[in-house]
């Protein structure tokens, strides 16, 4: 490639991540060990809260009251948006059965997994859109049990938008307790719930590390890193709007990425203009975190054509990636390692986070290359199942016997061999491995 880098990175999203894994796999132990507990101990440390764990009806309908209407009506716009694009999504999972031979049917099931926990960051933001997300393709799934457990605040427990959101989307139980305890209390079944089978959402570096150790025991959305972002623009993109888009996601923190590739240098360099102004004019907490990621981790790259950059993209492999570009067809056809795309200046990442239906809970860190985001599809199990006449089954026995013993798995080749003899006796096999 003949790329150029008008803006280089200084870092990469994990040139100072911390080793955490010792502090989390303690945390984890101990509470495994001491149950509930150890587990309130951990949450009167880290979250300086000694409220309810699992808040009571009253508790809930209480903090709804809190919420302005019209936030409401945004929350149950965004949920109808969700449920509605993960509904469509569920439609292309069906059970089906097949007659692979005369007289063996096969089939596929989706059975959607009984106890689901959502995690909801609380911290520096208030992530309501988290809860949209992640409840709600839990309760189109199916999910007989849906845990929403969210880190209070200190005499205040979860912000009430966040308890009122989880609760039109569908959660049975809603808990108030944040970091790796929160997710070690719904995975080892802790204070009455359920064990998860399934943990979901986004969290800071500890939330990831615990759900990454747990894995196996639990099944897991993905292992989150920093959020990033991707714009591909050509000359007929609006520099402005190009500028905007960038700081929108690098506010997410100081090491979420942002990259703007582009085939047009006037409009690279016009970008990298307007984007210290926009950033200065942000609040300033979210001017801090975007200043150091667009110092350190952002980069502007120049391409010869639609098709370098096009590959750029790909190999980038971006959680959010925006296409501001003439022929958006062409664009669409062609991307192919991507967590959520962004088709023409009309749409924006923004939408995706907030309200427009699509989960904004997407691989980041290049994990697009080999996933996709979290999906209705993510809480189902897609399993099979067979039954057989006896004639139908006659020749997979055969088979079954002779591929056996060549792998040399005689106790494989008896189960075949059994069921021959009891259901033809009069008939003799040839069931050795060899010619």
């Amino acid at each position: 490639m003949t790329r150029t880098y008008l803006k280089e990175s200084h870092r990469t999203s994990t040139t100072d991540a911390s080793d955490v894994t010792a502090t989390v796999q303690k945390i984890l132990a101990d509470i495994e060990a001491g149950g509930d507990a150890v587990a309130l101990e951990y949450a009167a440390r880290f979250d300086k809260y000694d409220g309810n764990i699992i808040l009571t009806p009253e508790e809930i309908d209480a903090a709804c009251d809190l919420v302005p209407e019209k936030l409401k009506d945004d929350i149950r716009f965004a949920h109808d948006n969700v449920r509605r694009f993960a509904e469509q999504q569920k439609k292309t999972i069906a059970d089906f059965e097949y007659e692979i031979v005369p007289g063996l049917v096969a089939g596929q099931r989706a059975i959607p997994v009984n106890a689901a926990g959502c995690y909801i960051p609380g911290g520096r933001y208030s992530h309501i859109a988290s809860a949209v997300m992640t409840v709600t393709t839990a309760k189109v799934a199916g999910c007989e049990s849906i845990i929403a457990c969210s880190p209070p605040r200190p005499g205040v427990g979860i912000a009430p938008a966040i308890i009122f959101a989880a609760r039109i989307c569908g959660a049975d139980k809603i808990m108030a307790m944040g970091g790796v305890q929160g997710v070690a209390s719904m995975t080892f079944g802790l204070f009455g719930l359920p064990r998860a089978n399934i943990i979901v959402g986004p969290g800071n570096q500890f939330v990831a590390e615990a759900k990454r150790i747990l894995f196996g025991r639990v099944g897991i959305d993905m292992i989150a890193g920093p959020t990033d972002s991707l714009i591909l623009a050509d000359a007929t993109a609006d520099p402005l709007i190009v500028a905007t888009d960038l700081v929108s996601q690098a506010e997410h923190g100081y090491n979420s990425p942002v990259w703007l590739v582009t085939d047009d240098q006037p409009l690279a360099e016009k970008v990298m203009e307007l984007v210290p102004a926009l950033i200065d004019d942000l609040p300033e907490t979210n001017r801090d975190n975007a200043a150091a990621a667009w110092r350190d981790y952002a980069e502007v790259i120049l391409c010869e054509d639609r098709e370098e950059m096009a590959a750029t993209s790909d190999e980038y492999a971006p959680e959010h990636l925006t296409v501001q570009a003439e022929d958006l067809d062409w664009w669409l056809g062609r991307l192919t390692c991507y967590g959520s795309l962004f088709l023409g200046e009309e749409t924006t990442v923004s939408y995706g986070d907030k309200a427009s239906g699509t989960n904004h809970v997407l691989p980041t860190s290049g994990a697009a290359r080999y996933t996709g985001g979290l999906s209705v599809h993510k809480y189902m199990k897609i399993v099979t199942w067979q039954k057989s006449t006896r004639d139908g089954a006659k020749q997979i026995a055969e088979a079954t016997a002779r591929i056996s013993r060549l792998e040399g798995m005689e106790g494989h080749a008896r189960a075949a061999d059994v069921r021959l003899a009891k259901y033809f006796p009069d008939e003799t096999f040839d069931l050795s491995a060899n010619d």
